[in-house]
Parts: structure tokens; sequence; C-alpha cells
């Protein structure tokens, strides 16, 4: 109770403060100053004709994932969206020819730890993939049917190369044992289907395994409940015999407890980390005395959150030279660091994203994303970086484009949180005089995780048809320090749901959207996070949640082993679970709601959402709920394309404008009793 009194005096604040100062407007100078360019049209924000399609933004492959080398070819995951979003990889060999290695259609992608990553290795002429349907891991080898070599209900990801004893290192998980789900290291047999051999076990999760370029040690990181890799992990290394057995095991890097993450031995066999002991995720690496001593000391971080296995930041250019990719409260960076000197230098400034680091033969390269449409393969070069592949995208004009402005703002308990916002841009459209632009406040779907200024289709699906956005880095999400991560923790579902209200505030204060067209979305999480703010604040005037949380005790019912401890971190005692539940609030959900779920979803189980649409149906407000029927856990392009359509029509009708071009209408349950603001 004392929660939602707080909630309510905090919302009459914000509502005072975002409804009554009437500030400037800062989108219609061009209407007021005098006649319109040629083929300019006014029109209502939200109304404008916009080139980017729901096609545009979910019928493009541009999702490039994992990348290994081997024998000079580059491998890498890309998403299919003409096949319903199934993942092949391709092959860029030598001469810079991309050809297919796995089809799409058989769909590699891993559920270890439930979210995956890392789902193939490349050894010489063949692969080793994980396919998602069944979870086995196969051998993929040129003019022969892919072979099974792992038992049915194991799943295998993180998988390495172990040559002296002809075989893989992988991570395992098996779930033969319904309710005792075991995690090991196990070593599978290159040629044939067996058992694979355990090599060390005990710990509940294990992730990461490398080994050292003669093939005489192995590294890997574990972590036990109640800890996420995030927290708090161990670093273990250990000699490899002739065989592949590890002997003389031990644990290293022990200077205090800390998020140790990424190791990754150097070219002459010594061994660097990535571990937050100073804050910041900072490179390290192992001494002659065992001891961790950093190699660059920044504010910044040199790591992400591992919700999916297979994270690389940096890779060695040479023996005493290694490339890093940061980020610095949300800025990306790429440098070159001389690891004897500690003499830094920057390479390729202009990457708002950059991912799977990885050594080639001769080079380093990367996954790098832009502000603007430019993504793809990269290699360094000197202190730039050369595009070596590019998926072949529709051409998008950059006058269309809307870039993110970097905003800070202050919140609760005199905090700072942070975020994106997009104006809306359009070159052939401009708004009446004195009408500013709804919001639509995007969550990422974390909570422990990140937005950043790489350029995003669905972003400019609504800036391009009037809209504002707003991508809200939170308390909680990675880029800004351990201590900013840790801030959640107990506070889950109430600082991050003042961030968003108070965000919202800090921009209808500025003159940058309309305070009565305010609307919030998120997945999963994000989508926790959208729904606890109407149920508990005013702010809002309509929220969207795709499988979001609305009851959390239902959901920590659901829990699989890798989150099964994680809610009593970000929530705290059991009573806050239903306190801050949106199901639990019901009489405080009078705005609109759309619900967007999969059937099959096992992370965020349909009946969840059934019942708060039923109950929200039932008191008579509005509300609207699609559910699609893909895979587990996926969610097919064309099923995108519905919701995303379906949301464009759900704004235009909660907030009172026709949405441009033949938009299907979404139907909304009791919409006649829709309150305008």
């Amino acid at each position: 109770m004392r929660f939602l009194i707080a909630s309510i005096l905090t919302c009459a604040t914000l509502l005072i403060t975002a409804g009554c100062d009437a500030p400037k407007s800062k989108h219609t100078e061009t209407v007021a100053a005098g006649s319109l360019p040629d083929g300019v049209q006014i029109a209502d924000f939200g109304s404008w004709k916009s080139p980017v399609t729901a096609e545009h933004v979910y019928d493009l492959s541009d999702s490039i994932g994992e990348i290994q080398v081997t024998a000079g070819r580059i491998y890498f995951t890309i998403l299919d969206a003409s096949s319903e979003g199934q993942r092949g990889v391709k092959r860029i060999d030598g001469a810079g020819v991309v050809v297919e290695a796995i089809p799409s259609n058989f769909d590699i992608g891993s559920r270890v730890h439930e979210y995956g990553g890392a789902p193939f290795v490349a050894i010489g002429n063949s692969l080793f993939a994980a396919k998602h349907s069944d979870q086995l891991l196969y051998r993929i080898a040129p003019n022969q049917a892919p072979f099974p070599l792992t038992p049915s209900g194991t799943r295998h990801a993180d998988c390495i190369s172990n040559s002296k004893a002809s075989r893989l290192i992988c991570v395992r998980e098996d779930h033969r044992a319904a309710d005792n789900v075991v995690n090991q290291l196990v070593g599978i047999n290159l040629s044939y289907a067996d058992e694979g051999k355990v090599l060390t076990t005990g710990a509940d999760f294990y992730s990461t395994p490398v080994i050292s370029p003669d093939q005489t040690k192995l590294a890997w990181i574990t972590w036990d409940h109640p800890n996420m890799p995030w927290d708090n992990t161990k670093l273990w290394l250990a000699d490899l015999d002739n065989k592949g057995a590890l002997i003389n095991v031990k644990q290293v890097a022990l200077a205090q407890k800390a998020s140790i993450t990424q190791p990754l031995f150097s070219p002459n066999g010594q061994l660097y980390f990535v571990a937050d002991y100073t804050n910041w995720w900072n490179i390290y690496r192992l001494n002659e005395f065992d001891q961790a001593e950093v190699v660059l000391a920044q504010e910044a971080e040199f790591a992400v959150a591992a919700w999916h296995l297979g994270h690389h930041n940096f890779a060695f250019e040479n023996e005493h030279t290694l490339i890093a990719s940061y980020n610095r409260e949300g800025e990306a960076g790429l440098i070159r660091i001389d690891t004897e000197s500690g003499i830094t230098d920057p390479i390729a400034v202009d990457f708002a994203e950059i991912t799977y680091v990885t050594k080639s033969e001769n080079e380093v390269i990367f996954v790098g994303a832009k502000e603007t449409p430019e993504k793809g393969i990269y290699k360094v070069q000197g202190r730039s970086a050369q595009l070596i592949y590019a998926p072949k995208l529709t051409v998008m004009d950059p006058h269309f484009i809307s870039r993110a402005e970097s905003v800070s703002f202050k919140t609760g308990d005199n905090d700072t949180a942070h975020g994106y916002l997009y104006q809306p841009v359009n070159p052939k459209f401009q708004a009446p005089a004195g009408q500013e632009p709804p919001l639509v406040m995007f969550l990422h779907s974390g909570p422990t995780a990140q937005a950043n200024r790489a350029f995003r289709r669905d972003i400019q699906y609504w800036t391009s048809r009037g809209f504002a956005v707003f991508d809200l880095n939170y308390r909680g999400s990675t880029g800004f320090g351990r201590d900013y991560r840790n801030s959640l923790y107990g506070n889950w579902g109430k600082s991050d749901v003042e961030d968003a209200v108070r965000a919202a505030g800090f921009l209808v204060n500025r003159g940058d959207v309309d305070g009565r067209k305010l609307a919030i979305k998120g997945t999963r999480a994000g989508g926790f996070t959208a729904l606890s703010a109407v149920a508990y604040y005013s702010t809002f005037g309509a929220a969207v949640s795709y499988s979001g949380i609305s009851d959390v005790e239902s959901f920590k019912r659901h829990s699989h082993k890798f989150e099964s401890y994680y809610l009593e971190k970000l929530i705290g005692e059991f009573d806050n679970y239903k306190r801050r539940s949106a199901m639990n609030n019901l009489a405080g959900i009078n705005e609109p709601l759309l619900l967007v779920q999969g059937v099959n979803d096992s992370l965020i189980p349909a009946e969840q959402t059934l019942q708060l649409y039923n109950a929200v149906k039932q008191r008579g407000r509005p509300v609207a709920y699609l559910e699609f029927n893909d895979a587990a856990n996926r969610v097919s392009p064309q099923s995108k394309k519905r919701a995303l359509e379906s949301e464009l029509s759900f704004y235009g009708q909660v907030f009172g404008f026709t949405p441009a071009g033949d938009t299907p209408v979404l139907i909304i349950e009791n919409i006649d009793n829709l309150r305008r603001r």
C-alpha cells in the first residue's frame, strides 16, 4: 500500500509539471514562419506516410551473429527472414566469395541456459552445429548428410576444438532428468555419437572454455546460484594431458568477488580476461604470481551481460597487441592496446555497436553497426576498418533517418538515468502549428540489457510516421558500470518504472513530446515494466506488452534453471512479488493495453497474458490481444509484421489519428470506454 501511495504522489507531481508548464513547441517553427516547401504536406503527427513499411523492418536478413574463422574462411550465422526467421551459416572464402555453408532450413540455435548463443564451431572443412528443433549437436561435413553426435535430451554450445585429443570441448546442459538439470564441460568425439566424456562438473553453470595455443591448458568460467553471470563468477585454469583430461585444476584471479568473463589466451599462452573489480568491466591478465593485473584501467565496459554465450569483446592482433571494443555510457568504441606499454590508439570511431571481435589468420574482424543502415563484418586495418561483407538490403533515403540524441535526466534517489531520443523525421510532412508528437517509449528486454545508438528499422518505422521514440536505459542497464547495474536489485518494478515515468515527464517539460499522447512498450522484462507503469502511474496513455510478465509469482513458478534465483535478487522480499505485479493492481489499469503473446512461449506462458487480458476486459477497460502460434520462444517475421501494424492501429485509435496507407484495423475491446486525455 505504501508503494502505491508513493506512486500516486509521484505521478501527480509529474502530471503537474508535464501538463501545466506549457513548454514552447520544438516542432512547428517551419510552419509558423511561412509557406511550406514544395511537396511538403501538413498532417497530424502519427499520420505521415512513410517509406519504412513492416516488410522493411522484418523481411530483411541483416541479423549477423557469431563468427568463426578456420583455414582462412570466415563463417557466420545470419537470420533468413524468407524462411520464417530461421538461421543458417554463410562462409566467406579467401577470395571474398560468400556461399551457404548451412542452409537456413536446418535452423541452427542452442538453448543452453535457455537463451543460447555460440551454436556452432568450425574445424577444417567441417562444421559442428546445434539444431534448434531437437538441440542435438551435428557434424556437417562436405558432401555428407548432417550426423548427430550427442544424446537426445542434452544441449550443447560454446564448443572449441581440442585437436590433440581429436574432439570438441563444449558446455553441456543435460535435461534428461527434468527435475535436475545438470551443467558440465564435456568432451565430444568428432566422428561418432556417444555420451561424451565429462571433464568437470559440480558448478551450477559453465561457459567460455578456451584453450591455449599449444593445447596444453584450458580455462573456463563457472557460477553458482543465486548469482547470474554478471554478478559473481569464478575463473578456472587446468592443464590438459595428451588424451584431453584435466589435471592440476585451480581457481585463479581471486583478487575479490567480481563478474569475470571472456577468458582468452594470448599468442604466448598468457591468460587474459575481463572483470569488474573496480566497478567497470576492464581487461586483466594473470601474471607469473597468479595475480590479476589490469591491462587498461578505463571507466568503460569491455564486456556485456552474458545473457547469451559467445560474446567476444577483444582479440589479439599479434603477440603484444590486442583489439578491444568497449562501451562508455552508451557510446561504442574500438581501440588497439599495446599490452606492454599500455598505449592505446582509437580505431573506426563511427560505430554504434561492435560485437564478436575475433582473430582471423592475419587480422582482427568484428561485426559492426552504425547509426545509419550500414552493418556488416569488418576487418581492422591500421586505424580504420574495412568492410568485408554486408547483407544486401533495400537502400533507405537518409533524409528519412532519425538519429539518436543522448539524454540523461534526474530520477529517484537523486540518481541519473539515461536514454536516446529519436525525433520525428519525414521531409514530406510537417505537423500543424502548436502540435507536439506522440511518444513511444522503448524498454529493452533485459532487465540487465542495454539500449544503444545502432540503427534500427523498427525505430525508424515510428519516427518516419511522426512519432518521437525514447529508448530507455533505466537503472539496472549495462554499459554504465557495476553499481548502476546492481542498483536495480531489490527495486525491479519500482526503479525501472520510476525511470520511465521520470523520462516521460522530462521530455514533456522540454517540449519534445505531447504529454497527452505517451505510450510505453516492452518485451518480456520490458513488458513487465510497461505494464507496471500503467498499473501504478497514470503518466502513460497506452501500453504495449510483448510476452510481458504481468504476474511475478506465476513467472517464478515457471522459471528455468538459469533464472530460478534471479527474481529474488531483482525484487527482494516475497511480498513485492504481488505488490509490483500489474495483475494485482487491476484497479490501477485505466489506460488501453495491447497484449501480444506467443502460444508456445515457454519463458512467459500464454495463460498469464490471457488471464490479464480477460481481467482487464471484464473491468470494461480498452484492451486488445494478439496471439501467435510460432515455434517455442521464436516469433516469425510474418507474426512480427502483423504485430507492428496492429500496434500502429492501436496508437491511432487511442491517440486520435488515422494512420496512412492500408493499415489493418486492430479490434480493441471496450474501445467505446476510452477516455480521451
